[in-house]
């Protein structure tokens, strides 16, 4: 399910403000779901982005990890590149499936827009941490029947082992994925680039971005993240040069 140009991020150095901690509490049920979702509550996940054509085409996810640009939860904001790509990524195999992009314009801070949390390349998501993942992909896939929802969608879903998902995938999941779900609950088309959050020590961290999974969106196979954790390195370069 991962698009051509899926993305991690949007950003814009020299901020102080913090992270991971929404003003509005989310309402999570851990029985909800992408796939015949349960919508968000408004505000409630304030780095949510939605990549759009210029026709307002929505067409994958992105989460807000240090402020820039016009963004606003539950809506569609968009974004004009420069961006970047991960020099490694690989279509074929999906690999280091994660890109940036940089807002035109400073972000406009409220109660509902802030970013996420950055792990640390040793923060650790043990098998069967309880997390989150949030976009406007598909709801539903019922043979050629597919529909997009209008508001933010949510599902709590659990971390699933690296063996548990190499066991349903084989080879193609490698060390920079990380998988979830398999719980009955599933992203879908649309929610490529999208956040898998887990709290730590009290805030939402980026675990993982939407990337690929079953064709169908089938709720009781494991989707395959990037690894974030993997990718803070390059992550802080693009930064750093930006």
């Amino acid at each position: 399910m991962a698009l051509l140009w899926v993305v991690l991020g949007f950003y814009l150095s020299g901020s102080s403000f913090g992270c991971g901690v929404p003003a509005i509490d989310p309402m999570l049920s851990g029985l909800s779901r992408i796939v015949n979702g349960e919508e968000a509550v408004p505000g409630s996940w304030p780095w949510q982005v939605s990549l759009q054509t210029s026709s307002g085409f929505h067409f994958c996810g992105g989460s807000l990890i240090s402020l820039g640009g016009s963004s606003r939860d539950h809506l569609h904001p968009s974004a004009s590149p420069p961006g970047a790509a991960h020099p490694l990524w690989n279509l074929h195999a999906l690999r280091n499936d994660i890109a940036l992009l940089k807002l035109a314009t400073p972000a406009r801070l409220s109660g509902a827009v802030s970013p996420v949390c950055l792990p640390s390349t040793n923060t650790s998501f043990p098998t069967g941490s309880l997390c989150a993942t949030t976009g406007w992909g598909k709801t539903r896939h019922n043979g050629e029947s597919l529909k997009t929802p209008d508001k933010l969608q949510q599902a709590a879903l659990p971390i699933v082992s690296s063996a548990d998902c190499k066991s349903y995938w084989g080879s193609k999941v490698t060390d920079v994925m990380i998988c979830a779900g398999a719980s009955g609950v599933s992203t879908c088309m649309g929610d490529s680039g999208g956040p898998l959050v887990c709290q730590k020590d009290g805030a939402w961290t980026l675990a993982g971005i939407v990337s690929w999974g079953s064709g169908r969106c089938l709720p009781f196979s494991p989707g395959v993240y990037a690894r974030v954790t993997k990718f803070v390195p390059w992550i802080l370069e693009v930064l750093k040069a930006n």
